[in-house]
């Protein structure tokens, strides 16, 4: 039988470009080459697209990548994605690849792909509009506000003095459309506060401003089976830092995660799963997704962060909660891809 051709695509333009490389090489390496013939491309970071060959894939950074392109690679226009693979999975992360922009070009092209549609991935992106949407459905989430970069600058004294009388110290400021806790500041004080505003405005064109939470961090990989979305086993993160950064994230040794959870009790575990699965549905995400949270000391559970998709590094929350389901990564990985083209194939029009 012929192998469905696979492309997966890495790389691309958002800060993210990085854990995009790890995430789509761990990919590409455990596809299982019986059932599928792997192309790797690469989105550089003005948007064009790249077939690469492993030696490329291999390089530790995009810019090595970027580097070697025009003499090792072979550029290919969007049109002629579809004479090249035949299903996409989306390993980009952030802005132009996990908003909704990359699912509505694979729309365009009628190639099926990984992760839901082009609205619920815009919303798996926008925090603020997350938290509008889940708080409707009366799914508990942070107490928040958001700040448009021209009420900052017309009013800076006016917007701290507000802030810093709506939110107990500590708090936190974050882009609204960032990732991988880029952008984020923990605030202690009003020096903080200005630091942390101007921080996240490098990203976007507004502030998100949340409580901050003192309890317990964890995530939990959604997977839809036969049309139905199941909690797999839920991660407790400890990480070093006050808050879960970008190096606690990504640096070998900086956070401890134990899948299963070692200080949630099962009661509260369930409940997690619970609020998990009903975040993923809520926000209309389909096959697959990871959606974050704290377990508080009153027994609450926050859900912080829907992802609609996840980082696949080989030490990702992903690998660690199938394991724990009995699957290695090939066997996930051909989870994701073989769901994703019966939920493609009953479509109605795009995702």
């Amino acid at each position: 039988m012929e192998r469905l051709r696979v492309g997966v695509v890495l790389g691309g333009m958002s800060s993210e470009r990085e854990v995009s490389l790890n995430s789509g090489r761990n990919v590409f390496d455990n596809l299982d080459r019986e059932a599928y013939d792997p192309k790797a491309i690469f989105m550089d970071g003005q948007g064009r697209l790249w077939v690469i060959p492993w030696q490329l894939i291999s390089q530790n950074t995009t810019t090595d990548i970027t580097e070697r392109l025009e003499t090792e690679a072979r550029r290919i226009a969007y049109e002629e994605l579809r004479q090249e693979i035949d299903f996409a999975f989306i390993s980009l992360h952030g802005k132009f690849g996990e908003d909704g922009c990359m699912q509505g070009l694979l729309e365009l092209l009628r190639i099926p792909y990984t992760g839901p549609g082009v609205l619920a991935s815009a919303l798996g992106m926008d925090k603020h509009i997350q938290q509008m949407i889940l708080r409707a459905e009366g799914i508990g989430v942070p107490d928040s506000d958001l700040i448009h970069e021209d009420q900052w600058r017309s009013d800076r004294p006016g917007v701290t003095a507000m802030l810093l009388g709506r939110f107990k110290l500590p708090l936190v400021t974050k882009p609204p459309r960032e990732g991988s806790s880029i952008g984020v500041t923990l605030v202690r004080d009003e020096a903080s506060l200005v630091r942390g505003m101007e921080e996240a405005l490098k990203w976007d064109k507004a502030v998100l401003v949340e409580e901050f939470l003192e309890g317990t961090e964890f995530s939990s990989i959604i997977l839809e089976e036969e049309g139905e979305p199941q909690a797999l086993e839920v991660t407790e993160i400890t990480p070093e830092s006050e808050y879960f950064t970008y190096d606690d994230k990504y640096m070998p040794g900086r956070c401890r995660k134990f899948t299963p959870p070692k200080n949630i009790p099962a009661p509260a575990v369930a409940a997690i799963k619970q609020e998990a699965v009903r975040a993923f549905k809520a926000l209309g995400f389909r096959s697959y997704g990871r959606i974050d949270g704290f377990y508080l000391a009153d027994g609450r559970v926050l859900i912080t962060d829907p992802n609609s998709a996840s980082g696949m590094a080989p030490s990702s929350f992903f690998f660690e909660q199938a394991a724990c389901a009995g699957m290695l990564p090939s066997m996930i990985i051909g989870r994701l891809i073989e769901n994703a083209l019966v939920i493609h194939k009953g479509k109605n029009g795009p995702l």
